[in-house]
């Protein structure tokens, strides 16, 4: 990999502090429904998600959720637009700081 695609891949990616996959992918189905976008396909034992914003962009997203040592979990998002990588770092920004909000509010259970 060159160093475009690390860097890419570093704001792509986010671990949090828990091992509950099932509530993280929960989690992360929530928060792109709260940024309008419209579930593809959802499979658990992947740990994968993929969804589509259906307004004058198109924007295309998947989500995986893979352990990262025992108290870990790795989260990474791959948001396209005309089936090219988005690397704006401030749409992945906005979408984990959503998720972590999501995750805290989830946790300590609030509606």
């Amino acid at each position: 990999m060159d160093e475009s695609q690390v860097k890419l891949r570093s704001i792509q990616t986010r671990a949090f502090d828990t091992t509950e996959k099932n509530k993280m992918l929960r989690t992360v189905i929530t928060t792109l429904q709260d940024f309008d976008y419209v579930l593809d396909k959802a499979d658990a034992t992947l740990g994968m998600i993929s969804a589509t914003k259906l307004d004058e962009h198109q924007y295309r997203i998947t989500v995986t959720v893979r352990p990262r040592g025992e108290t870990q979990l790795l989260v990474r998002a791959n948001v396209q637009y005309k089936q090219k990588a988005v690397k704006d770092p401030i749409v992945y920004q906005n979408f984990f700081t959503s998720l972590a909000k999501s995750m805290f509010l989830t946790a300590h259970e609030v509606d």
